[in-house]
């Protein structure tokens, strides 16, 4: 694991309560394991994590998303998507492969909605020419796809970039 990765991992766990991790664990279900940590502790980890590592360039934020999201657990995972909100910026349409596999295996719609909305809404409002064709095309296959989880991203995705663009336009 890598040195960010560890950090992320290390702090989370240490911002962890029993009572929080008993009522995460209650509210997912099986699909994740839990440490307990609060939503607050995971943005404020990301929020450090940034701060101590900085210069992370577009792979190595892509990179470490990957790590955080490798063990399924719903902190680690969060982090994943806190990461690439905040970085969101640097995000191009050939992350939405690596993206498609997180929704896949997210395991939890709490997972999966702040993906849609605030990483690929945003992601899609930068995209142009093409980079925006070939995205579209990504989002009509997800709209259609079997996975019930992929076609709810595509849709909220769509939905967010064109609010977005709507209230930009008002």
């Amino acid at each position: 694991m890598s040195d960010a990765g560890e950090f992320v991992d290390y702090t989370l766990q240490m911002e962890s309560t029993w009572e929080r991790a008993e009522e995460l664990s209650e509210r997912l279900g099986e699909a994740l394991k839990v440490y307990g940590a609060s939503v607050g502790a995971v943005r404020g980890t990301i929020r450090d994590a940034l701060k101590r590592y900085k210069n992370l360039s577009h792979d190595d934020i892509t990179a470490l998303s990957s790590e955080l999201w490798e063990e399924p657990v719903f902190e680690r995972r969060l982090a994943a998507v806190v990461l690439l909100q905040t970085k969101v910026g640097l995000l191009i349409n050939t992350d939405l492969t690596r993206i498609e596999g997180f929704i896949r295996n997210a395991g939890t719609r709490e997972l999966v909605d702040p993906l849609a909305t605030d990483v690929l809404g945003p992601l899609l409002a930068r995209l142009d020419g093409l980079a925006r064709e070939r995205a579209d095309r990504v989002l009509d296959r997800w709209a259609t796809d079997p996975d019930a989880e992929l076609r709810r991203a595509a849709a909220l995705a769509v939905a967010s970039h064109t609010l977005d663009k709507n209230q930009r336009g008002a």
